[in-house]
């Protein structure tokens, strides 16, 4: 390279303008969201300077500067100086062929300078590393105006890709900064990793000096503020250093003077920037007048304050302009009261200048540093509903075929009973097999191995984990060779059948308990086979760990996705880099598979966050290449986030779990700042120094702990219990800190002098570890999303984040509030708060933004939040009022509102507790009992969540976690913790402490006794009573079932039916449980619920009464004296009676006879014309007695005859799975003709309306639905009850009772006399919303139930508001209902027991009660209990007898389906 550099180039330098410096706060203070109106201002203008010239050529200038890329040292600088006026041109060779040309151009429009540098060079990935010199210091700072790809490089540097065409690289510079004189710059070949620099120093090039063109021009300040802050929204509104605002100000002042340079006057300029040239006019009338007499900086410092008086809020330009010329108004006031300006700038600087700010309109959120105002929003707002998209893969029914190996683990596996471990590595296309057990209190280690070559297992004992120690000879299996450190031993072959196949295997017995691993490798003819290029390794001192259950078939999971994740889990393994971009790579096939894709990666990244995989196996990664590996995995969830909404719940889920990630920078800062504690605070040795190394070689998030709990030491005053005990709260022990690859064996052993240091240095530092490892981490969230800079000392060395673009107007603010308020104690204004900047958020989550990843990452913080506040919270509502309860429990429903997906049920959960706090206030009697309904049916919300959870997420989590080999304990939980991770857990901790209060209150007591029957049984406790149904008690049982959904038969044996969930009075269960004479109580206080649980296998009396069970413990022998309290529990003699077919197909309801129909159908009949005229009764029709048999013998179903003969055999040999296959042949029947043909037209000469005169596909779904109804004969629970009191099962005929259904607006269900007291002079009815299906079937939640004084039927009480969330409606049509000869048999109620069918499938409505009239309308509920109460007692004198009625209201009308006795 040439020595001379720039021969002959001319250089030229200008005076530099002076720019005055306030020495007041307003230096100091950030920039608030685009305020930059509020700027130091320059006290004069730039005026031409004389021209001084130097040649610099023949020689070179040394002097020191401070390189950019390290430490200061002495560098040669090649100089460039250019003309303004012409481009000038340079040229360099560097070697290699590699040359570099640099030109300087004239300024252009907006540029004070242009550098084009072009590279002749081979590669393809050359980089600019370079930076500009303001000052004769040679400092770098780093422009604004950059190149496109230009990254930022430890704060220090810029780096700019050259744009790469054909042989050539070139890249642009621009230059706006006037005060800028010069690059520096050196060009670094990332491909070859090389440096090309100018004899071993920087390139330098001195940029031209624009001369000035307006000697004695002035632009007015306030359109300078104009110009600056239209440069601020077109560079997006960065958040700007007061360095960078004072910066960007004297660009915006070139600018405008290049303007006028070119010949714009001042008017033009205004009129362009304002438009509003006569208030223009004016305004620069009175800058004129007062301009000379008060300094522009005061006016700018009064502006300021003015604004801050008027709460910051966000001026329009306009508004800038004239708040600008107020503050110069409050000036001159002073100035004409005869104050100095010297006494003016004290009194500015003290706050003592009088004005008047008004505060704008509230457009943004208002608090106080107490609390915030909540927003007036539409709660349905927050609706998200999605379609549910369940895409599972299709599992072979064919049994896996196991290979040798496998065949050969279960066989030892069987041999040596429970195992301690078994693991099964790949080696390529072949296994090796690892089992541990124990047997006589030796532990046995067990390999097997399908490699073709033979064998030899080079081994050893450890008694510390990987410690590598010669067997002892006792150990040693024979013709074993012992060496120094290790020993060999030959496997031994042998052979299998099937498949055929050769397996070598070895067995080692261990009796030595002292010994806790065996390391080894295998070698495999004369190759060495290791563990991923480890060593394998057996832990020995596994204690009572069994080995996991079989993975099984994967039904109801992404299986190929969870294997392809099993298999690579050994890659995985090696450290968080290769976990995540694992991870990345599989994202497709994870989309692509749906819910049960997405549901593989957070099951496995959760089982990474919990420690039950291997974090880090000997590899040695940078942090922020793991920061690199999580910025790529969450750019690709944030990517489906966008694209598929549908998933974003569990999206949101595996982000939390992941972690925010980060690229360049943001990682590698983990690994600087510990060296810049560790040397800012003198203790680079010991733990600090252990600390370092593990953190150089592989991150994780333990150092998030292990960091809080060396701040947790120092504060408590070098307390060393205190790290321990934060470590292993945390889950870190002893054992876990020497397991990592660079263990930490030392504790911290701090001096007192380096207490605060080390706080504040620390505390810098978790913020850099939560911002890559947390996802939840509030402070770094909010950090992310505002924007920060740190301006290259002490922490956050090299980072640069802008804030999110876009963010609503006083969303800063509220976020400062929050973060001010994290800690406090009392939590409820922090709460509304968090929820209130949720609220603000949610309308981004939805829209695209190129950052929407930190928007999603503060929200999960936001939510976290919550959480945490809920949970500290806890302790103020110890003594609350219900209100302040119900309003936090409101809080915590809307933050999980704001987290889940198909959120309508919370969200009518949230209506209905603003209904009750509503109602309190007002002082309703009845606000207790609502609120209570509102409760149950929250519970049942989170019930449904969680369930929805079970089912999306435990069956990957059992796969997966047995392919893995995680903890069968980590694994039966998963689900369970996954929910108490979040909102719903602290969520039904506030409803446990609601509970007991409503229920005081409301004088509900902690019973519902819904069969009031006196028993004596041995107590038995169930999950479900469903799944024991069919079962038979050989001694009286009292049942206690977590789970009662309210269609399931009581178990022979079985006294009394205890339970926490909430069925109907009048479901199926309770109207058997009082027929069969079994106690049948929901218990309200889990405390009782939990004592009756403690006396599992004991005797127990129970005595219930209307409202309560007393409980007693009984000694064995007394069961038999207690047999006077039962009534003879034998069998009734029920008999049927054979029906025949009476040879018509269809009948009237004129035609209803006992031989023809049941009693459905024959007292429905029996009312019309008996009851009052405003009890309506529907038309009916009916299939009668022997249709079916008919049907079933005619020629058209001899196939399917045949078929059903040979089923019922199966389920008379007590095959009780032939159920099913009995009700899906009776499906494949055909209609006769004439069968088609009589009910058409008895259904029209009723008026009813005949489906196929809308197609034959509606006489297709009639069809189908009656054979449902005849098909029910077999359904489980009737065919059991029959079996129970032996009726004959083939005796049982089928009528089908033919009714147009009425779409209703409320469905009831009547008992003439009061079933829970037996008292006849009340009405007891329930009441749901739509369809009465809600109220017999098994629909979780309780509906409105009351009750009424036959001598007052005018005066209902309501004893409990419905909880029901789904209400059903159905368009006009047809119900088909079952009517057979079995039910209302004196001694047997077999009521219910078989289906009735719609033609039409009902459309299930989720119930919003806020604002239904038979809630919140007292006179409208009074009317329409009344109707159902007058409609019972009407029926009920009829007949003479109690009765069950079940009836509709449709549009005030009262309509009654069907009535039987009351049994």
């Amino acid at each position: 390279m040439s020595n001379t550099v720039g021969n002959n180039l001319l250089r030229q330098s200008l005076l530099s303008p002076t720019v005055l410096e306030h020495q007041s706060r307003i230096n100091s203070s950030t920039c608030v969201r685009g305020n930059t109106f509020f700027q130091p201002q320059a006290n004069s203008l730039i005026h031409k300077a004389p021209i001084s010239t130097e040649f610099r050529g023949n020689r070179l200038t040394m002097q020191k500067n401070k390189l950019q890329m390290g430490k200061q040292r002495v560098v040669l600088r090649a100089v460039l100086a250019a003309n303004p006026s012409s481009v000038l041109t340079e040229k360099f060779n560097l070697g290699e062929n590699i040359e570099l040309q640099v030109d300087v151009g004239p300024p252009t429009s907006g540029s004070a300078a242009v550098v084009n540098i072009q590279v002749t060079s081979s590669s393809d990935r050359l980089l600019l590393h370079w930076g500009a010199i303001k000052s004769q210091k040679g400092q770098w700072v780093l422009p604004h105006r950059r190149p496109v790809g230009t990254m930022v490089y430890k704060n220090k540097a810029l780096r700019s890709p050259f744009v790469k065409s054909g042989s050539h690289a070139a890249l642009t510079i621009e230059i706006e900064d006037p005060a800028i004189q010069a690059l520096e710059f050196l060009i670094f070949d990332e491909a070859g990793n090389k440096w090309y620099k100018y004899n071993g120093g920087n390139f330098y090039v001195e940029l031209p000096k624009t001369e000035s063109k307006t000697p004695n021009v002035s632009v007015p300040e306030d359109l300078v503020q104009i110009q600056a802050y239209l440069r601020w929204e077109r560079q997006g509104k960065q958040v700007y250093t007061p360095q960078q605002e004072k910066e960007e100000y004297e660009a915006a002042r070139m600018e405008l003077l290049e303007e006028i340079a070119r010949g714009t006057s001042i008017k033009d300029l205004r009129t362009r920037l304002t438009s509003k040239p006569d208030a223009s006019e004016r305004t620069e009338h009175r800058v004129s007048e007062t301009k000379s007499n008060i300094p522009d900086d005061l006016v700018q410092i009064q502006a300021y304050v003015r604004w801050e008086k008027a709460g910051k809020p966000n001026y329009s330009r306009e508004q800038q302009l004239k708040e600008f010329e107020e503050a110069r108004k409050d000036l001159q006031v002073e100035l004409e009261k005869g104050a100095s300006l010297e006494e003016i700038r004290k009194k500015i600087t003290k706050g003592e200048i009088q004005t008047m700010v008004s505060k704008p309109l509230p457009k943004k959120i208002h608090f106080t540093t107490e609390r915030i105002q909540r927003k007036k929003r539409d709660v349905m707002s927050l609706l998200t509903k999605f379609a549910s998209v369940h895409i599972e893969e299709k599992v072979s029914s064919e049994p896996e075929v196991l290979s040798a190996i496998q065949q050969l683990s279960k066989a030892k596996e069987d041999q040596y009973g429970p195992t301690m471990s078994k693991k099964i590595y790949k080696l390529a296309d072949k296994e090796l097999l690892v089992l541990v057990g124990k047997s006589s209190g030796k532990t046995k280690v067990y390999l097997a191995t399908d490699l073709p070559e033979p064998v030899v297992l080079h081994w050893a004992l450890s008694r510390r984990p990987g410690e590598w120690a010669a067997p002892p000879s006792n150990v040693l299996p024979p013709d074993s060779v012992s060496l120094d450190l290790a020993a060999e031993t030959q496997f031994s072959t042998s052979s299998l059948d099937n498949p055929p196949c050769k397996v070598q295997s070895l067995e080692i017995t261990v009796e030595d308990d002292n010994y806790v691993g065996m390391p080894f490798v295998l070698l495999s003819g004369r190759n060495w086979v290791k563990n991923s290029g480890s060593d394998f390794y057996v832990e020995l001192n596994i204690g009572s760990t069994v080995v996991q259950k079989d993975a099984g078939d994967g039904r109801g999971t992404a299986k190929s996705l969870l294997d392809k994740i099993a298999d690579l889990e050994s890659e995985a393994q090696k450290s968080f880099m290769h976990r995540f971009n694992i991870a990345a790579d599989l994202m497709e096939q994870a989309t692509n598979a749906g819910e049960v894709g997405l549901a593989a990666i957070l099951v496995w990244m959760r089982y990474m966050a919990t420690r039950q995989l291997i974090w880090n196996k000997n590899y040695n990664v940078k942090p922020r290449e793991i920061s690199k590996a999580q910025d790529r995995l969450t750019d690709l969830l944030q990517n489906v986030y966008k694209s598929c909404p549908q998933y974003r719940e569990i999206l949101r889920m595996i982000m939390s779990t992941v972690g925010r990630g980060g690229e360049g920078d943001v990682g590698q800062r983990i690994r600087d700042e510990i060296l810049v504690i560790q040397r800012n605070n003198d203790c680079k040795g010991g733990m600090m120094e252990e600390w370092h190394q593990k953190l150089h070689n592989n991150t994780s998030p333990d150092d998030v702990i292990i960091c809080q709990a060396l701040i947790d030491y120092i504060k408590s005053d070098f307390d060393i219990s205190v790290y321990w005990k934060t470590l292993n709260d945390n889950g870190i022990t002893k054992e876990r800190l020497l397991s990592y690859d660079r263990a930490i064996h030392s504790e911290p052993n701090f001096r007192r002098d380096q207490k605060d240091g080390l706080l504040r240095d620390l505390g810098n530092y978790m913020r850099t570890l939560k911002a890559v490892h947390s996802g939840a981490d509030l402070e770094s969230a909010v950090a992310n999303c505002m924007g920060y800079r740190a301006e290259g000392e002490g922490f956050m060395v090299g980072v640069q984040i802008n804030p999110v673009s876009g963010l609503p107007s006083g969303f800063p603010e509220l976020l400062q509030f929050v973060l001010e308020h994290i800690e406090d104690k009392n939590v409820e204004a922090l709460l509304e708060g968090l929820l209130e900047a949720r609220e603000e958020l949610r309308p981004l989550l939805s829209q695209s933004n190129d950052r929407l990843r930190d928007l999603i990452f503060l929200d999960i913080a936001l939510d976290s939040a919550v959480r945490t506040a809920v949970e500290r919270g806890y302790e103020e509502l110890s003594n609350a009022s219900p209100e302040k309860i119900m309003h936090f429990i409101s809080l915590v429903i809307e933050n999980l509102a704001l987290s889940v997906d198909n959120n309508k049920d919370l969200i009518y959960c949230l209506k209905g507790w603003d209904l009750a706090q509503s109602l309190l206030k007002s002082r309703d009697d009845h606000w207790a009992l609502f609120a209570k309904s509102v409760l149950d049916r929250t519970r049942l919300s989170l019930a449904s969540k969680a369930e929805s959870y079970h089912q999306l997420l435990q069956p990957s989590a059992e796969y997966l976690g047995a392919r893995l080999g995680v903890d069968q304990w980590a694994v039966n939980i998963f689900t369970e913790e996954m929910i108490r991770a979040g909102s719903a857990a602290s969520l039904s901790s506030l409803l446990n402490r609601l509970d007991p209060v409503l229920r005081q209150t409301a004088n509900l007591g902690s019973w519902q006794v819904i069969s009031p029957v006196e028993a004596v049984g041995y107590v038995v406790v169930v999950d479900q009573l469903l799944s024991v149904q069919n079962k038979s008690y050989s001694k009286p049982t009292i049942l206690v079932a977590k789970s009662v959904k309210g269609e399931e038969e009581i178990p022979d044996g079985a006294v009394a039916v205890l339970t926490p969930d909430m069925p109907d009075v009048l479901s199926h269960v309770s109207v058997r449980a009082r027929n069969c004479k079994v106690c049948f109580a929901t218990c309200f206080d889990a405390n009782i619920l939990a004592n009756i649980q403690a006396y599992e296998g004991k005797l127990l009396r129970l005595k219930p009464t209307s409202a309560d069970v007393v409980y007693s413990e009984m000694k064995d022998d007394a069961l038999v004296s207690s047999n006077n309290l039962e009534e003879d529990s034998s069998v009734p003699a029920v008999t049927l009676v054979r029906k025949q077919f009476a040879g018509r197909y269809a009948i009237s309801s004129e035609e209803f006879t006992s031989n023809m129909v049941g009693a459905k159908s024959r007292n429905i009949a029996h009312l019309k014309g008996k009851v009052p005229s405003w009890v309506n009764i529907p038309t009916s029709v009916a299939l009668p007695f022997g249709v079916f048999e008919t049907v079933l013998s005619d020629n058209l179903n001899q196939d399917v005859a045949n078929r059903l003969q040979v089923l019922k055999k199966k389920l008379g040999e007590g095959n009780f799975s032939a159920l099913g296959e009995i009700r899906s042949t009776v499906l494949e029947l055909s209609a006769p003709p004439q069968l088609v043909k009589e009910l058409k037209e008895k259904m029209q000469k009723s008026g009813m309306p005949w489906p196929g005169d809308e197609g034959a596909q509606r006489w297709e779904q009639a069809w189908m639905a009656i054979k449902k109804v005849w098909a029910s004969k077999w359904n489980e629970r009737a065919y059991f009850s029959t079996r129970k009191v032996k009726l004959e099962h083939d005796y049982l005929c089928m009528a089908v009772l033919v009714q147009e259904i009425i779409n209703a607006d409320y469905a009831f269900v009547i008992h003439t006399t009061n079933p829970s007291s037996g008292d006849s002079s009340e009405i007891y009815a329930e009441v749901v919303k739509g369809l009465g299906e809600t109220l017999v079937g098994a629909y979780p939640g309780r509906a409105l139930s009351f009750i009424c004084k036959k001598n007052d039927l005018n005066s209902p009480r309501v004893l409990g508001y419905p909880s029901k969330p789904i209400g059903l409606f159905i368009r006009r049509s047809v119900i088909f209902r079952s009517d057979s000869n079995g039910e209302d048999l004196e001694g047997y109620a077999g009521a219910g027991l078989y289906d009735s069918v719609p033609m039409d499938e009902e459309d299930k409505v989720v119930l919003d009660y806020s604002s239904d009239a038979l809630i919140i309308d007292g006179n409208f509920r009074r009317s329409i209990l009344s109707s159902i109460a007058r409609a019972g007692s009407a029926i009920e004198d009829l007949y003479g007898s109690a009765q069950d009625i079940e009836g509709v209201v449709k549009d005030g009308k009262i309509y009654v389906v069907q009535t039987r006795p009351q049994m």
